[in-house]
């Protein structure tokens, strides 16, 4: 008898279980359909992950082990905060600089501040639409159709990706709780 009962009670423990899994495994589809499809966004976090993205677009902070991504600043850009003074002039083969976030950059085409991919609404992509951030990546021009964006971006080679993942890119950069961080705007060289 004790048995039989230790058994019913082995298999109501199983059953409950497996029914929590799958309240839990909704729960989670849910959640990721309702930030642009769970899928598409997976996608999009592995094609940003890969890519180098938070190479510098993460700011960069000192770690028990040397330099680290600062994760809670995840692809926010420069950090506002960080006032840049003038770079130092170019000397022998080297034609550039960066900060010590990794978020500043400057060479002959001046200063560049890499941008806030987050969601923000105003200092970040969350006014940008697909097609937007599409044709940026496609021609090397802020929205599409503004400013040249400049080095150390390389478009170049990321327009070589095709539609859908950059559309993946987008959706999992949508997904980014929002960061308020905005970042300075470049400081363009004066033609010689």
């Amino acid at each position: 008898m004790r048995t039989n009962t230790m058994r019913g009670s082995v298999a109501i423990v199983a059953v409950a279980a497996a029914l929590m899994g799958l309240v839990v495994l909704a729960a989670g589809a849910v959640g990721a359909s309702a930030q642009g499809g769970g899928a598409t966004v997976a996608r999009g976090k592995y094609l940003v992950d890969t890519s180098g993205c938070h190479d510098c677009h993460t700011p960069v902070k000192m770690g028990p082990n040397g330099p680290e991504p600062d994760m809670t600043r995840a692809l926010s850009g420069h950090p506002a905060e960080m006032k840049m003074p003038p770079p130092p002039p170019p000397s022998g083969p080297w034609i550039g600089s960066v900060g010590a976030t990794m978020t500043a950059w400057a060479g002959p085409w001046g200063v560049s501040y890499t941008a806030n991919l987050t969601p923000h609404k105003e200092n970040g992509l969350g006014a940008w639409t697909e097609q937007q951030f599409i044709d940026a990546i496609r021609t090397g021009r802020h929205q599409g159709r503004g400013r040249e964006i400049l080095p150390p971006m390389p478009w170049p080679a990321y327009k070589q990706m095709n539609d859908a993942d950059l559309k993946a890119m987008f959706a999992y950069l949508r997904s980014l709780p929002p960061n308020a961080n905005k970042v300075p705007d470049p400081v363009i060289a004066p033609v010689k």
